[in-house]
């Protein structure tokens, strides 16, 4: 098999609010399609990155009280925290807000001027006057002037039409509640029309998108001229000034798929890879996993501005549908909008990831997440079945090991082994509902053989304990099957399965050769059954949320005993120690050091101290930049290879990857002193 080289991609997701349950069906979708093509042997890359910029970020940053750079950061960490927890593994996991990023945009802005694509234009547009800010797409809502749907927000419509702010009846802004007014400025657009004839034949070849996509982007767009994108928000406005247009910024649907890019850079740079093999190559497919609600922008803009700056184009754009819980929309109401952090607080990561690979198929359906057929579903498919072939055999295992040579089964691993083949067609087609099918049922064969081999009374009797060995050791490949089969749904239990057998699972054609002659590891379990309670649980906890913060934090006294309280000190040695309010005003990379980043901290005019940090890895520097922290400001000059460093700021956890730093409350002010 030839070996490809892949690069996958996700949505990123926006950087003003946490991950929640709907957003993961992207996200291990992705996952699984990555380890899939790891396994076979492919080389393959998952970037991803958070949408950074955007009205939304400015106003909360503010009503917070900190800097958008803060907020970034505090919500990257966030995002990075819940994605870990679902063992979605990206290789890289970058910012929009990042250098890399911002060189890429204007690159890509260049080529789209050189092209003739850019026209300017005066744009009415609706204006809060109590915010004192223009109105993004998604803070004013209304009615759609197509179809009269209400509640609407101002860049489209749930029945797929697509429209300005401005052309909404009876619009109301939802920062202030109140009727916006109409005001002009001058915005940049991009005459995609130009390119019609391209986008035609790139959407309509058969290979790139779904057929019902396809279709729709043939009768609602592409049947009429284009019209011209608006692709530039005047002040105030968060995100990256246009160069050749000042007080422009480029909007958030320009910058936030040149995240892909930008991140791709910071992983080619981090290992010595050349850029231009994985964006300008004709041998590396590029495949974006997608929401059909971003359709328009991954289809139609998307190449165009790829196409336009020299760019490969996607071998692929999946698109999926979206998640209803219990038949309707997540609500928070009925507890059924759930965060990820939530669900990992009371059930297991690996159901969820079985769950939804149960329900996922290569069409743009919505995915239905019924609680009641969850755990049922998890119980007798994972416990029940696949779990249930190793606990019923391994126990007995442990104590004969596996036969020398693989014993005859009737044709059992000669059948799953044939399967492979099918199971990868499916993978790769992203129809992993049939190939949790095809698993389960291989699962059904070798359970069938265990229930007639009946281990258990073998084991009563010394005189079979051969046999005993010949039935454990082709239970025991079986499973071993079936881990392969499903290690890119459930890693964990890939790398349970390699622990209990002494043997890695690292390619999917070990599934064509069983392991013998060797011993087997005591059995440990490694899935138990959903309860009723633990979901109801999850639930009342989601609308709890919703109601108060939590009140109760049944915070764990772990880190407090990992590291005993030090000797006990007077207050007069206390207040020897001089602790400021500081502001990073700028952020370095020390290459030399594989820990440390340069920090210029400001206390307030021109007072400003040199501090060399050992927060490399956790804190990307362009994230520090303009945020408050805590600085030891009176502790002696201390002279490293680098540089002088004149203090130390504070940070919590026992490090590593577990550095958080110590922040003020907003309201403190660089050079205030900590008492």
């Amino acid at each position: 098999m030839t070996q490809r080289q892949i690069l996958v991609t996700s949505a990123l997701p926006y950087a003003n609010g946490h991950i929640h349950l709907g957003h993961l069906v992207e996200y291990i979708q992705t996952d699984i399609w990555v380890r899939f093509q790891k396994l076979r042997g492919h080389r393959c890359i998952y970037i991803c990155a958070d949408d950074t910029h955007g009205t939304a970020i400015m106003i909360r940053a503010q009503s917070e009280g900190i800097s958008e750079a803060e907020l970034l950061e505090r919500m990257r960490a966030a995002h990075i925290e819940d994605f870990a927890g679902f063992e979605v593994a990206f290789d890289n996991y970058g910012s929009t807000n990042s250098p890399e990023s911002r060189a890429v945009c204007e690159e890509v802005w260049a080529a789209i001027r050189k092209a003739g694509l850019v026209r300017e234009k005066e744009v009415t547009q609706l204006y809060d006057a109590q915010a004192g800010t223009f109105l993004a797409d998604r803070f004013v809502k209304g009615t759609c002037p197509f179809c009269g749907l209400e509640n609407q927000y101002g860049d489209s419509c749930d029945n797929g039409h697509t429209y300005s702010p401005a052309d909404l009846k009876d619009p109301v802004s939802t920062l202030s509640g109140t009727t916006p007014e109409v005001r002009s400025a001058t915005h940049l657009f991009i005459e995609i029309e130009q390119l019609h004839d391209f986008l035609a034949e790139w959407t309509q070849n058969g290979e790139r998108l779904q057929p019902e996509v396809a279709n729709y982007l043939k009768g609602h767009f592409l049947h009429e001229p284009l019209r011209d994108w608006d692709i530039s928000r005047p002040a105030p406005y968060f995100g990256f000034e246009i160069p050749d247009s000042p007080g422009n910024y480029w909007y958030v649907w320009f910058d936030a798929p040149i995240g892909y890019i930008g991140s791709t850079r910071q992983w080619c740079d981090r290992h010595g890879e050349d850029f231009d093999d994985w964006w300008r190559s004709e041998k590396t497919e590029i495949h974006h996993f997608i929401g059909k609600d971003i359709t328009y922008f991954h289809t139609l803009f998307w190449p165009a501005m790829l196409k336009t700056a020299g760019y490969s184009l996607p071998a692929r754009v999946h698109i999926h549908g979206f998640l209803t819980v219990d038949g309707e929309k997540m609500s928070k109401s009925k507890g059924t909008f759930i965060r990820a952090a939530t669900y990992l607080a009371h059930l297991d990561p690996s159901y969820l990831r079985y769950y939804y690979a149960s329900k996922l198929s290569p069409r743009v359906d919505d995915l239905d997440l019924n609680l009641e057929e969850f755990a049922a579903k998890v119980n007798a498919d994972l416990v029940g079945n696949i779990v249930n072939l190793a606990s019923r055999t391994a126990k007995f295992a442990h104590k004969t090991g596996l036969a020398e040579t693989y014993p005859d089964d009737g044709g059992l691993f000669a059948q799953a082994a044939a399967d492979g083949e099918l199971i990868a067609e499916a993978y790769e087609a992203c129809d992993y509902n049939r190939a949790m099918r095809m698993i389960l049922l291989a699962g059904d064969r070798a359970n069938q053989f265990i229930d007639k081999a009946a281990p258990w009374l073998l084991n009563k009797d010394p005189e079979k304990k051969h046999q005993l060995r010949d039935v454990c050791t082709i239970g025991l490949n079986l499973f071993r099957q079936l881990a392969i089969y499903l290690a890119p749904v459930l890693p964990r239990l890939a790398r349970q399965t390699a622990e209990l057998l002494g043997d890695p699972i690292a390619r999917w054609d070990e599934a064509k050769t069983p392991l013998v002659g060797r011993g087997v590891k005591p059995f440990e379990h490694m899935m138990t059954r959903v309860k009723a309670e633990q979901v109801q649980a999850m639930v009342d906890e989601s609308r709890e949320e919703l109601a108060a913060p939590a009140a109760n934090w049944n915070d764990s006294d772990a880190a407090f005993n990992a590291e005993p309280l030090a000797a006990e000190i007077s207050f007069d040695d206390f207040v020897k120690v001089d602790l400021r309010v500081a502001r990073i005003v700028d952020a370095k990379d020390v290459p030399e050091a594989k820990k440390l980043l340069q920090l210029t901290l400001s206390f307030g005019g021109d007072v400003t101290r040199n501090v060399f940090a050992g927060i490399k890895g956790v804190y990307e520097p362009e994230g520090l930049v303009g945020r408050l922290v805590i600085c030891a400001a009176n502790l002696a000059p201390r002279k490293m290879k680098f540089g002088v460093s004149e203090g130390m700021i504070l940070a919590s956890g026992s490090g590593g990857q577990e550095i958080c730093l110590i922040a003020p409350d907003a309201g403190a002010k660089p050079g205030q002193r900590v008492h």
